[in-house]
């Protein structure tokens, strides 16, 4: 099965052709903002080195979030268009389940992926052996640490991501492992075995925007 794989979420632009598990191109930069920008262009470009054309792409894999509001947006508006055009499906999947499988070492065992949300918060997800042992979640870090106490982390696990060090000291049996870098190709291997869903992805969005517009900031003003 040939796919592509797009990872706008976090803090790179990440794009990937698989055929099978077998990665044929991979693109990925740094960023902050400016995906909306570059994903057409990686695309091109990776698709240019893995030798396909769009019309042999049989599944489109997309990450859903949580994260950049405006990245998550961008990677499903572009997936989803191109699943459309081509009349293929097109498969969501979480950051913080991207993040544990891209990351050497969390994916046996007690693990948590976990992004600083920025305002005293955390989005967090913790796994087992690689499986979910809750959904992902917006999370005050107090209550974060508590609910990882609670599902045994107080005696070991690992912890990776931009928020790992904002729950480490109150979980003293933890690692912390470093946070991954963007890698499409990961996120493709997942998508792979996944069932075809009823509809396509919707963004996982955990907390309403930072960023608000004129007639919302006026609204919650009066």
């Amino acid at each position: 099965m040939k796919l592509l794989a797009l990872d706008t979420a976090l803090d790179a632009c990440s794009v990937a052709v698989l055929d099978g598990s077998a990665a044929l191109a991979v693109r990925s930069e740094p960023m902050q903002r400016g995906h909306q920008e570059r994903l057409a262009p990686m695309v091109a470009e990776a698709m240019a080195e893995a030798g396909l054309a769009f019309a042999d792409l049989a599944r489109i894999a997309v990450v859903v979030g949580p994260g950049s509001f405006t990245g998550v947006r961008v990677g499903l508006a572009f997936a989803k268009a191109l699943s459309l055009a081509l009349d293929v499906p097109c498969i969501g999947v979480g950051t913080l389940e991207v993040m544990i499988a891209s990351t050497p070492g969390a994916a046996h065992g007690l693990a948590a992926a976990v992004i600083d949300a920025k305002r005293g918060q955390v989005y967090l997800q913790a796994f087992r052996d690689g499986t979910p042992l809750d959904p992902p979640a917006a999370m005050d870090i107090e209550a974060a640490a508590e609910r990882l106490e609670g599902l045994g982390f107080r005696d070991g696990g690992v912890l990776t991501g931009s928020g790992a060090a904002l729950l480490a000291e109150r979980l003293a049996g933890v690692d912390i492992l470093p946070s991954p870098e963007a890698d499409a190709s990961i996120l493709g291997r997942l998508a792979l075995n996944r069932s075809v869903p009823d509809r396509r992805p919707q963004p996982l969005y955990l907390r309403a925007p930072d960023a608000r517009t004129i007639a919302e900031r006026t609204a919650a003003a009066s």
